[in-house]
């Protein structure tokens, strides 16, 4: 299974904002950007395979997340790093705007989206 990522250097604020322009792709990056890696069918449940496929190569596309082969499932994480040297502040921006946005929610749940 290979997956193909932007180079730093390739990584543009068009694909950025086209990746980050859906609600679910919104949320995808919330839950990243706690940290770490999470397995793909752990971000959005009730989401057909063919759409979390879509929304995963969005994302990577753009430069906002990375997917790593674990086993016979995808590990993905945020491109901070990338992100913050590309466009400084960006993502923060981005972050803090969507917590401003979200509705509160009870300890321990899960996003909905």
């Amino acid at each position: 299974m290979t997956v193909n990522h932007p180079a730093r250097d390739q990584i543009t604020l068009e694909n950025v904002f086209t990746a980050l322009g859906n609600p679910m792709r919104l949320t995808v990056v919330r839950a990243l950007a706690a940290g770490g890696e999470h397995p793909c069918g752990s971000l959005l449940e009730g989401v057909s395979k063919s759409t979390l496929t879509h929304h995963w190569r969005v994302l990577r596309e753009g430069g906002i997340i990375w997917q790593r082969p674990s086993g016979r499932e995808l590990l993905l994480s945020l491109r901070r790093e990338d992100l913050d040297a590309r466009f400084p502040g960006l993502l923060d921006a981005v972050l803090g705007a969507i917590s401003a946005d979200a509705p509160p929610r009870a300890a321990g749940a899960r996003p909905t989206g």
